[in-house]
């Protein structure tokens, strides 16, 4: 029925948008609200929460495991501790809004470098799309002040959209080579990813093991409360459930609907850095934000017919002429 054949995509698409802009808002909360500022040990708890969910999934089933060499997967491991650090600290020394609008140029980002490194030059269509989204940020981002005041949180964001960009081109990579799943190399890759990370915590960040003063500062000496705990291990689980619903939604749906899911996840982070964290939206703001949106929905578009006309071209080939003049019957 119908009604029956939405349900696993309704709630796979409502889980992926609770949990992604869950995270966003939990983080923020942790890094400024609790002022846990450690943001490479809060990545590192996420990946430990992620590791440990990947072991769970797999014991449930829910993906078949493949081995990997690990020089294979070092790259891409290297690459995401740098995308989810720099965008936790992103996230801690900018506003919601401007975190959520950087992350709409990963989008052009990507194109870049799909054209330096790979020569891959898009369509018409897709340039003039990608162009109205630059148009739409860089009016969304022209009036805030907080550009200006704030050099080193522009950078970072920034060094976030370039590392996540180059993470998820290698992503699709690193999928491609050693056709694997995309839950399958999450498996293979998070625990070197969580190596690296117990590495740099210790030379990024203040551990007070030998603070007597107990700094609140250090990660030892930080006061740790009943809420503060809590909102720690919900981030870290919304990361897990970040990863696993990906996953469902493209696998129940399409890559379009979850583009789509984007979109409304994109409005929902906006309006909620507005009510939760009191940030500010100009009419330009708005406005650059919403021609944004539709540059992306455009974007969408063009690639949804692009796919469906490469499909329509596997299932209906041209068929030739054969020399009796009838057309030889395509089987699929």
């Amino acid at each position: 029925m119908p009604s029956a054949f939405w349900i696993k995509p309704t709630l796979y698409s409502t889980l992926n948008i609770a949990s992604a802009t869950g995270i966003v808002f939990a983080n923020k909360a942790v890094l400024s609200v609790y002022g846990f500022e450690f943001a490479t040990a809060l990545t590192l708890l996420h990946t430990l929460t992620t590791v440990l969910g990947m072991l769970l999934f797999c014991q449930l089933g829910v993906f078949v495991p493949k081995q990997i060499p690990t020089l294979q997967v070092t790259p891409l491991a290297a690459s995401y501790v740098g995308y989810v650090v720099l965008n936790n600290l992103s996230l801690k020394l900018n506003t919601v809004g401007f975190y959520q609008i950087s992350k709409i140029c990963i989008l052009p980002t990507l194109i870049a470098i799909e054209i330096a490194l790979f020569g891959k030059y898009p369509s018409q269509k897709t340039l003039m799309a990608v162009a109205l989204v630059c148009c739409g940020v860089a009016l969304a981002t022209a009036t805030d002040q907080g550009l200006t005041t704030n050099f080193m949180g522009l950078l970072v964001g920034l060094s976030a959209v370039l590392v996540t960009a180059v993470y998820q081109v290698w992503v699709g990579s690193k999928q491609r080579e050693l056709q694997t799943g995309s839950m399958q190399l999450l498996h293979q890759y998070t625990p070197l990813s969580a190596l690296m990370l117990a590495v740099l915590v210790p030379m990024m960040e203040p551990i007070g093991l030998f603070d007597r003063s107990l700094n609140a500062h250090t990660l030892i000496g930080y006061t740790y409360s009943i809420s503060s705990v809590t909102a720690i291990a919900i981030s870290s689980v919304l990361g897990l459930l970040v990863s696993l619903s990906t996953f469902l939604v493209i696998g129940a749906t399409s890559s379009l609907t979850y583009n789509i899911v984007g979109h409304f996840k994109t409005v929902t982070i906006l309006a909620g850095g507005c009510l939760i964290f009191g940030d500010t939206m100009s009419v330009s703001k708005v406005s650059g934000v919403a021609l944004a949106m539709v540059g992306i929905a455009w974007y969408s578009h063009v690639q949804f017919a692009n796919l469906e006309h490469a499909q329509d071209k596997v299932v209906r080939p041209d068929i030739p002429e054969a020399d009796s003049g009838h057309a030889q019957t395509a089987m699929r």
